[in-house]
């Protein structure tokens, strides 16, 4: 039996997330600055990599893989390797899965399924069109509606990730909420986290998802569920539904204690916390050592997992680290 992985503080890692890309087609605000600098194609792991090293990764234990970006479908070649890690679904790993922005599902959402993807995160802040506009700089929210409405006509069930923030969209949740239930959809909220300098003070934007919580329970029937995603978010029913209410809530609800991911970036740095800047190089593992040398790499990687992250949103903090969460996959 290959080596499991577990952490220094004894956590059992079990959740692979693969950035396949840090170029996105949008720029949102609490993610990226307006004028961002991408990795030069040069840099990049090849489909080839990324396909062993995730599956050196499944050998070992891990059970479920998400793919994310920037916007993972920006990449030409991305459903070739969805294609290629579907065929491990049933063999090792239990689910395939993915987070998109969702203005390329249109096109996509078909050959997802069909190549063993069952269930994604569309990210969606907004619906109103000039809020959306406003959040992501440039982005039509009805090409992310239409291929929300593509990916659950093949099949795909979809939730809804919204980051919740002050002054922009935190009036809307209810709404969001009631639309995600009404269309059998699931939502998750997440705090606004520090990674990467932005164009504003994120202490400015920053809404505790402890007082949405109170908010939402006074307009809903909300009642705690069990249900495990295998990621970090906390689960209520809502009542008269099917939809579930996920709140990923790193500041005020810190989930350390319980994590069980690492992250894989395009350019093959294996970071074991997304808020501290410790990683490992498997690009260089893989290219002059082989797998033997991803086994090594990773083993050192969990070896320094922290226990927690640091991170502070309060006035004029700085982000936790230099990189964007485009870099290391939201």
């Amino acid at each position: 039996m290959d080596r499991r992985l577990v952490d220094g503080q004894g956590r059992a890692i079990r959740y692979l997330r693969v950035s396949v890309t840090d170029r996105c087609d949008l720029r949102c605000r609490y993610c990226m600055a307006e004028e961002m600098t991408f990795l030069p194609r040069s840099e990049l792991l090849a489909l080839e990599e990324i396909a062993l090293i995730a599956e050196r990764f499944v050998a070992r234990g891990v059970t479920k893989i998400r793919l994310t970006g920037g916007e993972p479908l920006v990449r030409r070649d991305a459903l070739d390797l969805v294609r290629r890690l579907g065929r491990s679904v049933g063999h090792g790993l239990n689910e395939l899965t993915l987070t998109t922005n969702g203005t390329r599902l249109a096109d996509h959402a078909q050959a997802l399924a069909d190549a063993g993807v069952r269930r994604i995160n569309v990210s969606l802040d907004s619906r109103d069109p000039a809020l959306f506009r406003h959040i992501t700089r440039h982005g039509d929210v009805a090409q992310v509606l239409n291929g929300i409405a593509a990916a659950r006509d093949a099949g795909l069930r979809v939730k809804i990730n919204m980051v919740a923030l002050k002054g922009l969209n935190d009036s809307e949740i209810p709404a969001m909420l009631d639309w995600a239930a009404c269309e059998g959809m699931d939502l998750t909220l997440i705090e606004t986290m520090p990674l990467g300098m932005i164009n504003e003070d994120r202490a400015d934007r920053f809404v505790p998802l402890t007082a949405v919580l109170d908010d939402l329970r006074a307009r809903f029937d909300l009642a705690p569920d069990s249900h495990d995603s295998g990621g970090p978010a906390r689960y209520w029913r809502v009542g008269g539904s099917a939809t579930r209410l996920g709140l990923i809530s790193p500041l005020t609800g810190n989930f350390c204690a319980t994590c069980n991911r690492v992250r894989l970036t395009t350019d093959g740095k294996l970071y074991s916390c997304l808020g501290h800047d410790d990683h490992v190089d498997l690009r260089a593992a893989i290219r002059e050592g082989g797998l033997a040398a991803v086994d090594a790499a990773i083993d050192a990687a969990l070896g320094a997992k922290p226990a927690r992250h640091d991170f502070d949103v309060s006035q004029g903090a700085s982000p936790a680290v230099a990189r964007h969460m485009s870099v290391t996959g939201g």
